[in-house]
């Protein structure tokens, strides 16, 4: 464990800059993992009051509280939470360090966090992020599904290593981070076997009044489908409206409505959720980003995401095959 009292500075709003004490943030992230102070002096074999301590110098260096009460019990506020992950990053490697000098050989997994928007297909955030699942080293993953506005904000905090999104960075967001395209492909309409063989034939006219299940106005695919219907002239006789897709999929698995889905997760809708095609709109194109801080992408479990994705998902997912 690393017991080092010095590490590079850091800057506070203000402009003081200081140099952040181990032995504060050891203490913090004792509390943290054991969750109570009580607990944390057991482990480290000093007084309540001592730790008690260094946590107030550590909030004051960093100009954050990390700790609030709820009830008897501290829980970490959300600068805690940040200040945390890092904290856990740094003895992990203090004990790989250790191990490393020992010559013992390091099992610490690489650890990956991603964030994905609500609007993605929680299937083809799955089939995104096996590849990197699938690593000769061991991945830890972190999966965090926010809207994404909030995780960019994590992205430039640099508690997210990449967000999954249908659609890039908006030029509005004010996050020095790059769009990385994935991939694209066409956008399938599925429904129930019954409510399948009333609407496919006449295919796409025999959508006009058909029930729909369609996402949120906020989404990249409601605003593609409400383009779509106007050009042909296509009025939907809308039941819900859904942010969440995997919500969407199971209001479409009891027949509530037809739904739109990616042709890229067409196979794995129709075995999960007992549906059947309606038929396909190729004119309307699902695009799929990887969004990092990284211009060139360094981080392995990354590279292997947008390695798999280009080469693999997108492209044996041709005509939702």
């Amino acid at each position: 464990m690393l017991r080092s009292p010095w590490a590079p500075p850091v800057q506070r709003a203000g402009g003081l800059v200081k140099r952040l004490n181990y032995r504060h943030l050891e203490y913090f992230w004792a509390v943290a993992k054991e969750g109570s102070v009580t607990r944390a002096a057991e482990s480290l074999f000093v007084s309540q009051p001592a730790i008690s301590a260094q946590i107030r110098k550590l909030e004051a260096q960093l100009g954050e509280k990390l700790f609030e009460k709820s009830g008897r019990t501290l829980v970490l506020t959300s600068m805690g939470e940040v200040v945390f992950r890092y904290a856990d990053e740094i003895f992990a490697l203090g004990r790989e360090l250790t191990e490393t000098v020992r010559g013992q050989p390091s099992k610490r997994p690489l650890r990956l966090a991603v964030g994905v928007a609500q609007a993605l297909p929680k299937l083809a955030a799955y089939q995104l992020v096996a590849p990197a699942m699938r690593m000769d080293q061991p991945v830890r993953l972190v999966f965090r599904e926010d809207r994404p506005d909030r995780l960019f904000a994590e992205l430039a905090l640099h508690t997210l290593d990449l967000v999954l999104s249908d659609a890039p960075l908006p030029e509005t967001v004010k996050v020095r981070a790059y769009n990385h395209p994935l991939g694209d492909c066409g956008v399938s309409v599925v429904a129930t076997p019954e409510l399948a063989h009333r609407h496919r034939k006449g295919f796409p006219r025999s959508l006009d009044d058909a029930p729909w299940l369609l996402p949120t106005d906020n989404t990249t695919l409601r605003r593609s489908l409400d383009r779509w219907f106007e050009e042909l002239g296509i009025r939907p006789a809308t039941v819900a409206e859904v942010e969440d897709s995997a919500v969407l999929k199971v209001f479409g698995q009891e027949g509530a409505g037809l739904f739109a889905i990616p042709s890229v997760v067409e196979s794995r809708v129709r075995s999960q959720y007992g549906v059947e095609i309606v038929g396909r709109i190729d004119t309307i194109r699902e695009r799929f980003y990887g969004i990092s801080v990284e211009r060139r992408i360094k981080h392995p479990a990354v590279a292997a995401i947008r390695e798999a994705a280009r080469l693999q998902m997108f492209a044996e997912s041709a005509g939702g095959k």
